[in-house]
This record gives structure tokens, sequence and C-alpha cells, in this order.
């Protein structure tokens, strides 16, 4: 028997993004939730949401209706097909259940040492880092920005030179690789201009599986 993905329950994309997903979250908001099976096993789902940023669409010129986001991907170590493969069939679906969508966005996860294999191996959009985590270094070490703040009551960089180390600073980090899906031939010819080579792989900090589902 084959791959096949259907429309699940809430409760059964729950228990795979619980048991097979690194952020143990489900994600907010409107989701539609597609079940992995393979030869009557269920092996994970695949969940696409609304953004919760309502400017997503903004810089292809669309509604935030317009987009999707490929939010998790979680599946059971050990299946038995290509996670692209399975990427690429939940996206036909999106596609004929929501037709009035014409762009998926997705983020690999850098900080998990990510660099997004699956959407390289799909044939998505790279357009390069999106989301920065700032830190500060100060005192001969780096902070978390809320560290900072909660200690010397502001993380504001002029007050920190001015009263506890004249050489603190700002440090920003890319967190997320930016991958794209149009969804018509129109968008697609919209957003050739953004494309950019793929990135590197990564140092290792998991398992192969682990650093292919990367949502």
């Amino acid at each position: 028997m084959s791959l096949r993905l259907e429309p699940c329950s809430y409760e059964a994309a729950q228990y795979a993004v619980l048991r097979w997903h690194y952020s143990r979250s489900m994600p907010a908001g409107k989701m539609f939730r597609l079940g992995c099976w393979y030869e009557d096993t269920f092996w994970g789902v695949i969940i696409f949401s609304r953004s919760s940023n309502y400017r997503i669409g903004r810089p292809y010129g669309l509604e935030q209706t317009g987009v999707a986001e490929l939010t998790r991907v979680a599946l059971k170590r050990g299946h038995p097909f290509p996670v692209s493969r399975a990427v690429a069939i939940a996206l036909r679906l999106l596609k004929k259940h929501n037709p009035g969508l014409r762009l998926v966005v997705s983020y690999a996860d850098a900080q998990q040492g990510h660099v997004g294999k699956i959407y390289q191996a799909g044939n998505w959009a790279y357009v390069g880092q999106a989301g920065w985590a700032t830190s500060i270094e100060l005192l001969g070490r780096r902070w978390h920005r809320r560290s900072v703040k909660s200690r010397f009551g502001t993380s504001s960089i002029g007050w920190l030179r001015a009263h506890s180390d004249s050489t603190a600073r700002a440090v920003g980090n890319p967190v997320k690789s930016k991958y794209l899906m149009p969804l018509d031939k129109v968008m697609r010819r919209q957003i050739a201009a953004l494309l950019k080579p793929y990135p590197k792989r990564l140092p290792d900090r998991g398992t192969p599986d682990q650093q292919e589902q990367a949502v």
C-alpha cells in the first residue's frame, strides 16, 4: 500500500506533535491538519496554519488570507517514506481544500541546527534569513536581552555603556531560514527575483532524521 494523507482530528495531530516534534507544542489559530498513514499505520501529521503575523503576505502583494504557513511536520522516527514526498502530497491537498491560497511560507530553525533539507528536496524557494534573536555582550559575557533587563532594569545599550560597561553592544543572530512555495504560476514568477542559493548544511546538532523534520 502507498502513503496516504487525509484530514485528521486535533487530538491525532496533538498526539503526533507532543511525541515527535522538537517543539512539543501545537500551533495556535486556524489549522489544516493532515495525518500521514502508510500501510494503515499512523506515522504522524503535517500542519498548515494561518500566520499570526498579519503582514506575512504584504511583501508578495497578498492579504493574510492568501498565505498559509507550514508550521509542523511531526513524524515518528523510522517513517518508511521521504518527508519531502509527504509534504508534496500535503501541499496538493492544501491547495485543493483552500482554493484561495496562493503561497505557503515555512522556516527552518537555525538554532535547532536545521537548514531546510525537506524544502530543498521539494524545490521550495529559499529567500534568506528571517527573525533575529538579539543578545547583549556585557561584562565579558553574552546575555539574553531579558536577563539584562531583569538585572539592570533596562536593556538600553546607551544606559549600559554609561553605567555598567562602556563596551556593551547588541549582537543579532539569524534564527530561521525562510522558504516559500508558490501555489500558482503567477506567484512563482513574482517571487523569482527573490531566490537565493540554498544554504549549506549546518553543523550537526542531532540525527539526520531530526534535521529533516525541521518544521
